[in-house]
């Protein structure tokens, strides 16, 4: 008799990347997430280590079902440069080797919601293809945090990712979907690695048309977190102040 599969549990995580004022963790991840992830001995992550400093964040709430280091951290592959990740399934099916004989498994970004804007997404389809329940938990989002406290095109809106770093290539991609946006009322949201935020801030001041809005999230959930929006031009008299290089950003626009 084939034994009950186990299900792929998507767990939150916090956006603050373990820094030393974060606030606590029950005011960012719900009591039930914090329970949750306290009974699961299996866990698929970007980095162990990172994954061991969470669980001991949960510890300090919910206690852990067994010691942490008995816990199974599976890391997912890294890519190959200038590789397609999805050439690589055979790694995935074995970190879900668990969940086919009946253990549940946690899934985990280093921020925010696994498999949105994140590797884990291969994980995710790996599941279904092996018939695994996929069971995410609520939690905080960068993306959507910013696009709520943006007040742009909640109705109509695109991740687009990481811009381009060659300037040239950057102007032109910026211009194509600020076309977009444009044609089709659409919100854009892209980001960038933090050490790059006044980087990307002024090459989108300088790309964009005057009077596009452009917003800017920085921090959210951590004390001192700010968005702010307006005007492209009012953004050229007065730009933002990236005050931590180690802060991530979101950055959002939406052309008239």
């Amino acid at each position: 008799m084939t034994p009950p599969r186990g299900a792929l549990v998507l767990v939150p995580n916090t956006l603050d990347l373990g820094a030393p004022h974060a606030p606590p963790l029950d005011e960012v991840l719900a009591a039930g997430v914090l329970r949750q992830a306290a009974h699961l001995a299996h866990w698929i992550a970007e980095d162990a280590k990172t994954t061991r400093a969470f669980l001991k964040r949960v510890a300090g709430f919910v206690p852990l079902e067994r010691p942490l280091q008995e816990i199974d951290i599976r890391e997912l592959p890294r890519p190959v440069k200038g590789g397609r990740a999805a050439h690589v399934p055979a790694p995935l099916d074995a970190l879900l080797t668990p969940a086919l004989t009946g253990r549940d498994i946690g899934l985990i970004s280093e921020a925010g919601l696994p498999a949105v804007a994140d590797p884990g997404a291969l994980v995710v389809a790996c599941a279904h293809r092996l018939g695994i329940i996929v069971r995410p938990l609520a939690g905080p989002s960068s993306l959507l945090l910013a696009l709520a406290a943006s007040g742009l095109n909640g109705q109509s809106f695109a991740f687009v990712g990481y811009l381009p770093t060659d300037a040239a290539e950057r102007k032109d991609r910026v211009q194509f979907l600020t076309q977009r946006s444009r044609h089709e009322r659409q919100t854009q949201i892209a980001i960038e690695t933090p050490y790059r935020n006044a980087l990307l801030m002024d090459a989108l001041v300088q790309a964009l048309p005057p009077d596009a809005q452009l917003s800017v999230a920085c921090g959210l959930t951590l004390p001192g977190g700010w968005c702010a929006t307006q005007r492209v031009a009012q953004w050229r008299s007065a730009p933002p102040r990236f005050d931590d290089k180690h802060v991530p950003a979101v950055f959002l626009w939406l052309a008239n």
